[in-house]
């Protein structure tokens, strides 16, 4: 088996790789439906996984505990890098443990919500023109999308 191991690189499926649950959120798969206990983790990459737990009890264990631990590890995020061009890009996420206490860890992610919310009304108070180029539209919705997710 070892040799076996070492010829296919690990890169099969069964070649583990670690998931980071920084800036993650664990919730209920409500739209998932063909089984049972299924919850859903999105990353702060975005990827979207689905797990399945045998008890009700069990799951909603698993996402506390998965949205502890993502609360825990979650630093504030960076502002994105400045350039030259007017060009959107999303926060950089790191994953540090918290050194905040839990109320003031709270009212943190309560303020950084209401940044979100309005920069989200300025954001869509300020559409591009119809008449926009095809790369200031593009720079809209992805921004969109981001403050929505947020």
């Amino acid at each position: 088996e070892e040799e076996e191991e070492e010829e296919g690189g690990g890169g099969g499926p069964e070649a583990e790789e670690p998931l980071g649950v920084h800036h993650a959120l664990a919730e209920r798969a409500t739209k998932y439906t063909k089984r049972p206990n299924v919850f859903r983790l999105q990353t702060a990459d975005r990827r979207v996984f689905l797990f399945q737990a045998p008890t009700p009890e069990e799951m909603f264990s698993w996402i506390s505990r998965l949205n502890l631990v993502a609360a825990l590890f979650s630093s504030p995020p960076f502002p994105a890098a400045v350039g030259s061009q007017r060009r959107f890009v999303r926060p950089i996420l790191p994953a540090a443990p918290s050194r905040s206490p839990p109320e003031e860890q709270h009212r943190s992610h309560e303020a950084w919500m209401e940044r979100v919310a309005q920069e989200l009304y300025e954001h869509q108070r300020n559409l591009p023109g119809k008449r926009g180029r095809a790369r200031d539209l593009d720079e809209y919705r992805l921004k969109r999308e981001h403050l929505l997710y947020e």
